[in-house]
């Protein structure tokens, strides 16, 4: 009976989510807290866990179940007939890979993170070269098996966006390049920017602690579903819906930058913990695509975080946990500071306004390696050109260059793109949502429910119930628009700059 196939149908997705969630805290403790040496018995344990999970996916029983669900689907209800759709898409993909492929793979990515850090630290990108190189070796292959004929980089896209490639892209970051390189190049003509240097004193780590998890109050974060955790380059992993890891880094000259990792990482925690309680261990809970997930931490971080209201609202719990170091400045000076348009070299630090010319240095370079007209030998040195290029600066070492970012070393491929998109996507749902409730009151009074509220209703709690272009047209009630993000940052820096 139909009935019986639902129900064991559920069963077994609850089956699969349990060694979802075994493997995912290995992960999340072998970059937080497992001893250095751990990560080869970890890839060991991850090995035979992944093999179970490629069995999972592609078993016969799961086909039989499958087959039967989708000769009924219309006799299904939206949810069950979503997951059916989404696991026999994905069943088909997985299928086409060799289990040993697919399990060697699994331990190539634990092992090059780790490789990665190591390297990072040590500013030897020669130790990482030879992971790296397998990882796009490996990429190419398993497009090969489950997309053939298409190009690998937009079978990478797609992977993170359905319908995502490289023309829509390359046409997305012309346009990004034409509207905002010009208002760089015109705050750039300013002249000298004032000196903020509250912002690199000494802010003892203990205290930032204790700020973050204020943070996490004040962005409504369960603490009884979500902990915060420190590792090398922060993330945010959606284990269940009630055990979220959020993670942070710390630096003792930049309280800053732990400041915008918190609010970034609670965004994408806000959204894990914000899917309905029916998608719980299904293949529909979390995020729709890794560009709306973006557009979450962004928002946050951006949106609200970087605001004039957010200043003022926080200012005042700064200096009580750091009364010598902001003795004499403002609320309006951290504003100012933290809206700095200035190029630099690192990512995660990026202003809004330079930061997708971060993105596109990524974007590009990864195109390259995975076409084949860039060795991974001569990747540090496209790399630094690339920068120079685009943000005009000078990259001192690869630590500060190609090895910043965690990506490339677990094998996300085909990522980046999503964190502008995700800035853009942000940029339609504040303008939208502006129409419906006040956002300025709301966070000059530290009180983001309403605003969360909004997000919640209209993307959260669906998960991947719809795709990424239905859920902007639910949360915005039209079609993506990249204007609205080249708008927001031309009046925005417009009024700091004075242009």
């Amino acid at each position: 009976m139909l009935t019986d196939t639902i129900k064991a149908f559920k069963e077994y997705q609850k089956k699969m989510a349990a060694y979802h969630y075994a493997a995912g805290v290995m992960y999340v403790d072998g970059t937080t807290a497992a001893p250095a040496s751990s990560y080869k018995a970890r890839g060991a344990a991850l090995k035979e866990l992944s093999g179970i999970s490629y069995q999972l996916s592609v078993s016969q029983e799961l086909r039989d179940m499958l087959k039967e669900l989708m000769e009924h689907k219309d006799e299904l209800d939206f949810v069950t007939m979503r997951e059916a759709e989404e696991m026999t898409e994905s069943l088909e993909r997985m299928s086409k890979i060799p289990q040993e492929e697919f399990v060697a793979y699994s331990v190539l990515t634990s092992e090059s993170e780790h490789i990665w850090a190591k390297a990072k630290n040590t500013n030897d990108y020669a130790a990482f070269r030879p992971y790296l190189e397998k990882i796009i070796e490996t990429k190419r292959r398993f497009s090969g098996y489950t997309d053939p004929g298409v190009p690998v980089m937009d079978a990478l896209l797609d992977h993170y966006e359905k319908g995502l490639n490289t023309k829509i892209l390359d046409e997305y970051f012309a346009n990004v390049k034409e509207k905002l390189v010009p208002i760089i190049l015109a705050i750039g003509k300013k002249g000298q920017k004032p000196e903020y240097p509250f912002m690199n004193a000494y802010y003892p780590i203990e205290k930032q602690r204790e700020f973050s998890q204020y943070l996490m109050d004040v962005l409504t974060i369960d603490k009884e579903r979500c902990q915060m955790a420190e590792t090398e380059h922060p993330y945010t992993s959606g284990l269940n819906l009630d055990d979220v890891r959020l993670t942070t880094h710390f630096y003792e000259d930049s309280f800053t930058n732990n400041m915008f990792t918190m609010i970034h990482e609670g965004g994408h925690a806000i959204y894990e913990l914000g899917s309905d309680r029916s998608l719980a261990d299904s293949s529909l809970a979390g995020g729709a695509a890794m560009s709306i997930h973006e557009s979450q931490s962004r928002f946050f971080e951006n949106m609200i975080g970087r605001s004039k209201e957010f200043c003022e609202f926080v200012f005042p719990k700064l200096c009580e946990l750091f009364p010598e170091q902001l003795l004499g400045y403002t609320a309006n000076d951290l504003y100012l500071a933290v809206n700095r348009a200035e190029p630099s070299l690192i990512r995660i630090e990026a202003d809004e306004l330079t930061y997708s010319l971060h993105i596109m240095v990524r974007y590009e370079l990864e195109k390259q390696l995975i076409e084949g007209s860039l060795s991974t030998y001569d990747l540090p040195e496209a790399w630094n050109a690339k920068m120079k290029e685009y943000l005009g600066v000078d990259v001192p070492d690869d630590a500060h260059g190609v090895l910043q970012d965690v990506h490339w070393g677990g094998g996300m491929i085909g990522y980046f793109p999503s964190y502008s998109l995700g800035s853009a996507y942000a940029a339609q749902m504040y303008a939208c949502m502006e129409k419906d409730i006040d956002v300025s009151s709301s966070v000059r009074k530290g009180d983001l429910k309403p605003i969360i509220d909004w997000l919640g209703e209209r993307i959260h709690k669906h998960g991947q119930l719809y795709k990424p272009g239905e859920i902007i047209e639910k949360a915005c009630g039209g079609e993506f628009d990249p204007k609205f993000y080249c708008d927001y940052l031309a009046k925005k820096y417009s009024e700091i700059y004075e242009l």
